[in-house]
Parts: structure tokens; sequence; C-alpha cells
């Protein structure tokens, strides 16, 4: 199987380059100037554009954009182009990722609910959608993913259920051709997100860290042939690892990653998929990423094709 790995939004090595830049709203309202706007957009793209250099000289083929690139981009009282004025950097940053081949992906955050049981928060989630679509077009990511959760629970599972595949159908044809579901670690368990995604005939992501937190009596070996066959290219999944062992803090994520755990997953997947991709939700980004790799190559006898990428027998 080969795996090669991927980290979230941000390097932690690189100081200029280890933080977006945001805006707050309230402060905005109070100022209107668009140019403040335009400022942090400008700087956040070049930001970008050197964390995606880094990432092709570190041989890492696998990465999420932030969320929060445009600030304030789906508040319905802010209007501004977030595109034309820059068309120049993005091209840039494009051209950069597809001449790398690097594998790009974006995930909503929490507000994205599509299944919500409040109109409000269902115009929210369509907007959300909107613009990382927006992000995702202008930059001509090859297979655009948008990582979705099933969402709300309210008034019960199986009527958040219908209300997901109602709202997911109502979506512009090019943003539904983006949207994945990965399992969640409280409600929505791999059982309930698989069979949704053959549903609709979306991809499935598959959270380890979820699924160890949300399991019941889920045997994973029994799904994993349908979890990748959903995929119709090499599937990705994401990998975690708890931030202690106590109840309050097993959800969350910790600063690295568990190699003996990591190991362990890859022992029970390799049968299953002739190739993966794993992002890494570590709060230490890449640094957590490169720390894995050295103890995989000290506990492995894995064939490291180059810093991220390996075949595990």
């Amino acid at each position: 199987m080969l795996v090669r790995l991927g980290y979230v939004s941000i390097t932690k090595t690189i100081d200029e380059i280890s933080s977006f830049r945001a805006l707050n709203y309230t402060n905005y309202m109070k100022d209107i100037n668009i140019n403040n706007i335009n400022k942090i957009i400008d700087k956040n793209l070049d930001i970008l554009s050197h964390i995606i250099d880094y990432n092709i000289k570190n041989n890492i083929h696998f990465y999420r954009i932030t969320s929060a690139l445009i600030p304030l981009a789906t508040k319905d009282d802010v209007i501004f182009d977030y595109i034309t004025p820059f068309i120049d950097k993005y091209e840039e940053i494009k051209n950069k990722i597809s001449n790398s081949n690097m594998r790009v992906d974006m995930h909503p955050n929490e507000y994205a609910v599509l299944n919500s049981n409040r109109k409000e928060v269902v115009a929210s989630a369509f907007k959300i959608l909107a613009y990382h679509s927006d992000i995702m077009n202008i930059l001509n990511i090859n297979n655009p993913i948008l990582i979705l959760h099933v969402g709300s629970s309210a008034m019960g599972k199986k009527k958040s259920i219908t209300r997901f595949k109602n709202n997911f159908l109502k979506l512009p044809s090019d943003t539904k051709k983006m949207i994945a579901v990965e399992n969640d670690d409280k409600v929505y368990d791999i059982e309930d997100t698989l069979s949704l995604c053959e549903e609709l005939n979306i991809p499935m992501v598959l959270d380890y860290h979820h699924y160890i937190c949300n399991k019941g009596n889920i045997d994973l070996k029994n799904y994993l042939p349908r979890i990748f066959k959903t995929w119709n290219t090499t599937p990705k999944m994401h990998f975690s690892t708890p931030k202690s062992n106590n109840k309050k803090d097993f959800r969350s994520h910790n600063d690295y990653i568990n190699v003996d755990n990591f190991i362990e997953m890859l022992n029970i997947i390799k049968n299953y998929t002739p190739n993966i991709d794993i992002m890494i939700e570590a709060k230490m980004k890449d640094v957590a990423l490169f720390r894995l790799i050295r103890e995989l190559k000290y506990k492995s006898n894995y064939k490291f094709i180059d810093e991220t990428t390996f075949i595990v027998d």
C-alpha cells in the first residue's frame, strides 16, 4: 500500500508563514473600508503561495487549505470581490499546485451545518460552501473535495439524515461534486455516514480517531471495502491522537501522533486499498508530520519513496 501524508492549514516550521491574517467582523463594521479586507486577502494569498513552496520543497503532496483564507467572505452584509482583484496571485498558486501534482482539499468549519432544522443556518451553510467552491474553482483543483460532517441530530438521526439528503440535492451541481462526508465522534458513526454516502454517490472520509470515539460494535474491517469503493480516485482519510486518555480530553487532538497507534491502523487498512492519502490532524501540523515520519523509520521497515511517501507491505 502506497501512503502519502499531509497536514492542515499552516506550517509550524517557518515563522513568517505560520499564520493567516484575520479581520474581526465587529471592528470592520465600525469602520467599513474595503481596503482593510483587500490588504489581508493580499497578504493571505502570499502566505498560501509560500506554504505551497514549502510543501513542494519538502515533498509534501497532500495539504488542506485553511477556510480562513478570505476574511468575512461568508458574511451577508459584507459584500466584496475576493477573486478578480487578486487573479494574478490565484493564477500563481494554481500553477504551483498543478505543476507539483499536489492534492489539495478544504474542510468548511463547524458552522456549515447542511442538515440544520433552522432555515437561517442552512442558508449560511450554502453560502459557506459557495465560498469554498469559489476557492477550489479559481485554483482549478484536480478532484476537489470539501469535507463535511452529517451535522445536526435535531429531531433524531433519521430525520436529520433526510434533511441532509434534501439540502444536498439543492446545492449547485459543481458544489455537489466536491462534497465528501466524514464520520463524527459523537453521533454519526461509520455505518450512518457510509450509508448516506452510498445513497448520494459521494466519497466517505474515514476519520480513524472519530471511529475510535464512536465505534459501538462496529468492526472497521467489515466496512473498509465499501468505504474505499466510494472513491473514484485515491481514498483519503484522517488520523489524529487523543489529547489524553481521560474522558474529557479524549475527543480533542493531541499536538503529535502516537506512532504505535498509527502503525496499528496501517496494519488494519493495508489489505483493503493499494493507495491512501492520510491527513494528519495534529496541533503541531507539519512538525507532527515529520516527527511521525522519523518514528516510522525507526519502528518499521516501510520503504520510503520521499520525505512523506512510503510503502507498507
